[in-house]
């Protein structure tokens, strides 16, 4: 397996907070689980590598170039889903992908035609409408939408019931058996046991743990 994406020596202050000298590698076509308690620095490295905040230290590396250097590239190559949804309630599913759509060199209307249908979405429902399961449908199903490598998703199964959280897990393990790559970090272990090829364990600001499942 190759790695996809290498995260080395990453550092980031706040106050009462650090986030000291993580590394890892996520692999191709695989699963894998960013785990640790709420506050164990999860967001704060996610958040690092998709440069939504500056860090003081460290390199990240996508397909072997350094992203800093080629960030639009990278960030045509990902998806992002967070648990906040960061959607205005009042649009309707076209208008928010309206809005979103042009920011990705790769947009593809037929994807996302694609998805809203394998996710059960009426392109004319209001935002407002959907269960928080339906926004993570959602929001997976604009990832998706621009041929997206590497899916990187925060929280993505928290405030979900179990059903949905289960129906979610499994919509991961197609994505990976149809070549995609997945990290996502949570706080549920039990999520893991289900797909997780490979886990990053991390405590305080510290990557104590990368490793195969098996």
């Amino acid at each position: 397996m190759q790695p996809l994406l290498e995260v080395e020596g990453l550092k980031k202050t706040y106050p009462g907070f650090r986030l000291d000298g993580g590394s890892f590698s996520i692999y191709e076509d695989c699963i894998t689980g960013f785990i640790g308690a709420n506050g164990a620095g999860k967001t704060t490295t996610i958040r690092s590598i998709l440069h939504l905040i500056s860090h003081e230290a460290g390199t990240i590396k996508f397909k072997g170039k350094d992203i800093s250097k080629t960030e639009k590239s990278f960030k045509d190559s990902i998806g992002v889903v967070f648990d906040e949804g960061f959607f205005y309630d009042e649009l309707t599913l076209t208008q928010m992908k309206n809005l979103i759509a042009s920011s990705y060199s790769h947009w593809d209307n037929g994807a996302y035609t694609h998805y809203l249908d394998a996710f059960s979405l009426r392109p004319d429902q209001t935002i407002s409408s959907l269960s928080r399961g339906m926004k993570m449908k959602f929001s997976l199903a604009l990832a998706l939408s621009h041929h997206a490598e590497l899916l990187i998703m925060d929280e993505p199964t928290s405030g979900l019931d179990p059903v949905s959280r289960d129906d979610l897990l499994d919509v991961f393990l197609e994505l990976c058996e149809q070549g995609k790559t997945i990290l996502f970090s949570t706080h549920i272990t039990s999520d893991l046991d289900k797909c997780a090829e490979h886990i990053i364990y991390i405590k305080n600001g510290k990557i104590l743990a990368a490793s195969s499942v098996n």
